[in-house]
């Protein structure tokens, strides 16, 4: 059965390379970037390998409240229902690291964008919808009241703890759900692989992409997962 899949910022890494492999499968990607000019760009690319109606863009700034919201309302207006959420843009290095609404840009992007958008889209998801977080193997432990303020801490402590909260309220909302609902999955699909954000942390070129690419499309669409 073809899927609706909403794949947040795949406009390059291991978001793209997953839009990709779903198209190529027949499912209908929404595309999620920040950019309207690489958004056109990416269009134009998937449009070899797929047909136009089955790919949508988005664009949204995840560190901001209206975005977040304005996608939410975008989305809500476009398709009556959605298969699959796969929270997967992130951040480590940003040149601001306050926010518009005064938070923590990593923790926004990381931890608090993926649940608002996860919240509001849980209608259209249903009783037999995914949600895939993009968690790490980097975790560190926090305390809640980090998130609602500007964080001195560095790239690798905001990024570490943004990722623990990740996990922490997909579990927690998994457990608030229930099993006979959407199904809330947080899944680190390998470490160091070569995306920007890898190359931009740690100054190296990373693994392939596709590798996690296969993991994020296994649980987003594969039996394999289906009681994770």
């Amino acid at each position: 059965m073809k899927k609706t899949i909403l794949i947040t910022g795949s406009t390059d890494g291991i978001g793209l390379a997953t839009a990709k492999s779903l198209l190529q499968l027949g499912h209908t990607v929404l595309i999620h970037g920040r950019s309207d000019k690489k958004l056109s760009a990416v269009k134009e690319q998937l449009l070899v390998i797929a047909d136009a109606q089955n790919i949508y863009t988005y664009k949204a700034d995840l560190s901001r409240f209206d975005d977040i919201k304005l996608l939410s309302e975008y989305i809500k207006r476009d398709h009556q229902s959605l298969d699959v959420l796969i929270n997967n843009a992130g951040v480590f290095v940003v040149p601001d690291k306050v926010s518009d609404d005064g938070l923590d840009v990593r923790f926004m992007v990381n931890t608090i964008a993926p649940y608002m958008l996860t919240k509001n889209l849980l209608p259209l998801l249903g009783i037999h919808g995914r949600v895939i977080n993009l968690s790490s193997a980097a975790q560190s432990s926090l305390n809640p009241s980090e998130l609602l303020k500007p964080s001195i801490l560095s790239d690798n402590a905001v990024y570490a703890k943004s990722k623990l909260a990740l996990t922490m309220w997909s579990f927690n909302l998994s457990a608030e759900l229930g099993k006979d609902s959407t199904m809330i999955l947080a899944v680190n699909p390998k470490s160091f692989l070569g995306s920007k954000m890898v190359s931009q942390a740690y100054g190296v070129s990373g693994s392939d992409l596709n590798i996690g690419a296969d993991i994020l499309v296994k649980a987003a669409i594969s039996d394999e997962f289906a009681n994770a």
